[in-house]
């Protein structure tokens, strides 16, 4: 029984000439990527009164979208232009962890983000005595190191398996479609998945839930002159949530929804749009309706 060692992308087969249309625009949409995320994070590093939990971790976000594009990117752009489509078992797992690590990082960040605003709202003469920066940064840590640990072991695990096709659906490593290939027992596999996404997704959506419900809550018995603070700091947050957590079930969804009948062209779109649509997003949706930033963002682009 044979046990590949590479894989092929299929859906780069047949491109013709668009090929070239494709790569321009994934080369602008990644050097778009790239700009806004650094002006987000030289903003926030450079301007002393940006330096607060807020702030901080909207530059994690902006972090963690330069690592999951830096997994996506360079790769699919060179597949586009070359003439053959395969990459070694080796560099799959590693895009794999990478991808998948960017996705769970963007969860525990968010995550991050609504205690940040939980604390700032709900108790605010207690804020600074409960949000304080060697108590942020060992949250920021703990939370990112966790997902990393676990997406290490599941790749590990799926580097294990022996491999009875090499045929991707994909353009890029995804580890369900790489287990699915498998002829080896994979229960291991899809029970240790499925303990990832409670860990890494189902978890923080509870607890995000949960603090935004009480800010909600607090902000009803406010006045408006608070609602309309509380709403200016929150809205951003929750537009970026409610955009990734789309994106990622529509991913989700391709991946285990075998029957499912769409367009082939909207079907990729769909399953990239967690990789594409908030790395570009996000820095923007912060740079519009927040007034700190995009000052300090302007001023950084000025001659």
């Amino acid at each position: 029984m044979e046990n590949y060692t590479s894989f092929n992308f299929m859906l780069f087969e047949n491109l013709g000439f668009i090929r070239y249309a494709l790569f321009i625009l994934g080369f602008v949409l990644y050097f778009a990527i790239i700009l806004f995320n650094v002006l987000i994070m030289l903003a926030v590093f450079l301007e002393r009164t940006l330096h607060q939990p807020m702030y901080i971790l909207i530059s994690c976000l902006s972090m963690n979208s330069l690592f999951g594009t830096a997994g996506f990117f360079p790769r699919v752009l060179s597949d586009l232009l070359s003439e053959t489509h395969s990459i070694s078992r080796e560099a799959c797992f590693f895009q794999c962890f990478v991808i998948f690590t960017y996705a769970a990082n963007e969860f525990s960040i968010l995550m991050l983000m609504a205690f940040d605003r939980f604390a700032a709202i709900c108790k605010p003469l207690r804020y600074h005595s409960i949000v304080r920066p060697r108590f942020l940064a060992c949250l920021i840590v703990t939370n990112l190191t966790i997902p990393m640990i676990l997406l290490a072991v599941g790749s590990l695990l799926t580097t294990k398996l022996r491999m009875c096709g090499n045929k991707l659906t994909k353009v890029y490593c995804h580890t369900y479609e790489v287990v699915k290939l498998s002829c080896d027992n994979i229960a291991i596999n899809n029970a240790f998945g499925l303990f990832i996404l409670i860990i890494t997704t189902i978890i923080p959506l509870g607890l995000i839930s949960f603090s935004y419900v009480k800010i909600l809550i607090i902000c009803q018995r406010s006045s408006a002159q608070f609602k309309g603070k509380a709403f200016q700091t929150c809205i951003p947050h929750i537009v970026v949530l409610l955009n990734f957590t789309m994106a990622v079930t529509c991913d989700v969804t391709l991946s285990r929804v075998a029957n499912l009948q769409i367009p082939v062209g909207l079907s990729v779109f769909l399953s990239l749009e967690f990789l594409i649509i908030p790395p570009i997003l996000n820095p923007l949706i912060y740079a519009f309706n927040l007034p700190d930033i995009r000052k300090k963002m302007i001023s950084l682009v000025k001659p």
